[in-house]
């Protein structure tokens, strides 16, 4: 006699258990890592879905999936006839950490401008190909993105359980500062740190400044985020326009502010 598989329920709610992907690109592979790495919730976030491919922790190898969380930034051409391959499985496909959202540390090369320059520093006389550094969505349609360097595991379990009950998904618009106050931390700035805490999307539960070191913003712009008042704030502090400026550029979520500070920048050194 078959027995049948067992229906988890959640609060007396069936639970549609979705068949997930891993799948990385061109990042450290770090936001993965993050999954399988905190074993005391390891088992339970498995029982909501079922893993049917994951490169870093499984063989086997499925293209059966619904859910399809991509890590990493895209840089060359094979790697875009892959996503496109993967959004056409999926029924929702989430851009897993900043490189697959902005473009994280990778796109910091877009800035040098001379693609061909930056290869030859990096790989001497075993060139390979890459080019402009993309985020996910200038590819494809991306349903849905988990934030920050590397996601924050417990984040991305909530997340899959609103998936799995059908409730909406909704990430937090206000900065990192109101988690950070909220824990009670000194402020980094009296603390003689630069951070941009008060721009910065919150979800991380102030997990930099917990640990007494200044955001650099991997989780991109807070709703209505007020940089030119950050800037303020932080020349009061003694922090130069080249410190928050550097830190803008980090992770790519701020591009369109960083961009707009140095052409100011610029042209007041002109001046």
């Amino acid at each position: 006699m078959t027995r049948e598989p067992e229906t988890k329920t959640y609060l007396g709610i069936p639970l549609h258990r979705p068949k997930v992907a891993f799948f990385e690109f061109t990042s450290c592979e770090g936001c993965q890592l993050q999954m399988v790495n905190n074993e005391s919730t390891l088992l339970d976030f498995l029982s909501l879905v079922e893993v049917v491919n994951f490169r870093e922790a499984m063989t086997e190898r499925s293209d059966d999936y619904e859910i399809a969380f991509v890590e990493g930034s895209i840089t060359r051409d094979d790697e875009v006839l892959r996503l496109k391959q993967i959004r056409k499985n999926a029924k929702i496909l989430v851009a897993l950490g900043s490189c697959a959202c902005f473009g994280g540390v990778n796109q910091l090369k877009n800035r040098l401008k001379n693609l061909n320059w930056v290869k030859k520093q990096v790989y001497g006389k075993h060139p390979i190909e890459s080019g402009l550094v993309r985020a996910l969505e200038e590819v494809v349609t991306v349903d849905l993105r988990i934030y920050g360097c590397p996601i924050k595991k417990e984040e991305v379990e909530k997340i899959v359980l609103h998936i799995a009950l059908g409730k909406s998904v909704v990430i937090p618009k206000f900065p990192v500062c109101m988690e950070c106050k909220a824990n009670e931390n000194i402020c980094l700035f009296d603390l003689g740190e630069p951070c941009l805490g008060p721009i910065t999307r919150a979800g991380c539960d102030s997990w930099c400044p917990n640990n007494k070191a200044g955001c650099w913003g991997c989780r991109g712009p807070a709703e209505d985020a007020n940089v030119a008042y950050l800037k303020k704030i932080m020349k009061e502090k003694g922090f130069s326009e080249d410190t928050i400026i550097e830190r803008l550029d980090c992770f790519g979520g701020f591009a369109h502010f960083s961009e707009s500070n140095k052409q100011r920048t610029q042209r007041k050194k002109k001046s």
